[in-house]
């Protein structure tokens, strides 16, 4: 009998040691700069390849799911927050429209955002998925969101709602926060551009940047 390959594992590993050929996005699909930046990215930088995370793990006041969160440290951060995507909206002038819950549990959206980059659809997924929340101020965590986002980006119905409750992904998105914390990123959105990070509202300018430098573009051409 040949040797079992148990595809969590396979995804896990990936994500701490990826293949690196072309931009890389990391986003939280319940994450305000995320969608800012969203909005723009692939306009900035061509083709990327979507990595959802789980961004309330990542945050400095909340470094794992397991840790105590310091409720004024988190308060002031998410107002902090908010003021910096305002602003940011606000120059690039795009909507923004606050939901009800925000901040709040996205489990279930991530989750499903997950499975849409498994099959390709990440980019439309996330893109319909953020809309909804940050234009239209809906809960990312209501099961009829999540099939209006699978609508707009192509992913089947069934097993998007099916992902959506499978717990087994909140490791994966915990991994790929893993992933930026060992780099030294510690706020979404993210970018990896060859061996370059950015971070913040401001990384997709300074990916930009270092795009459209044609000797540092190289480093995009396939790893040795």
């Amino acid at each position: 009998m040949g040797q079992v390959i148990y595809l969590n594992e396979r995804r896990s590993e990936r994500s701490r040691h990826p293949v690196v050929t072309h931009p890389l996005f990391f986003f939280d699909v319940s994450c305000p700069l995320s969608y800012l930046t969203a909005e723009r990215i692939e306009r900035k930088l061509g083709e990327v390849e979507w990595i959802p995370v789980d961004g309330a793990s990542l945050r400095a006041y909340a470094p794992s799911p397991h840790t105590p969160v310091d409720a004024p440290h988190a308060e002031a951060e998410m107002l902090g927050l908010r003021t910096r995507a305002d602003s940011c909206a606000r120059a690039l002038r795009l909507p923004l429209v606050w939901p009800d819950r925000f901040p709040g549990a996205a489990r279930c959206a991530q989750r499903a955002s997950a499975f849409a980059c498994e099959i390709g659809a990440g980019a439309a997924f996330a893109l319909a998925a953020s809309r909804l929340a940050f234009c239209g101020g809906f809960d990312l965590e209501d099961p009829e969101t999540l099939a209006e986002a699978a609508a707009a980006a192509g992913v089947p119905l069934e097993e998007c709602l099916s992902a959506a409750g499978e717990t087994w992904r909140d490791e994966e998105l915990e991994a790929n926060a893993d992933v930026l914390r060992a780099h030294g990123i510690s706020e979404l959105p993210a970018i990896r551009i060859g061996d370059q990070w950015f971070e913040g509202e401001g990384g997709l300018l300074a990916a930009g940047a270092l795009m459209a430098a044609p000797i540092k573009v190289q480093r995009l051409s396939a790893p040795v």
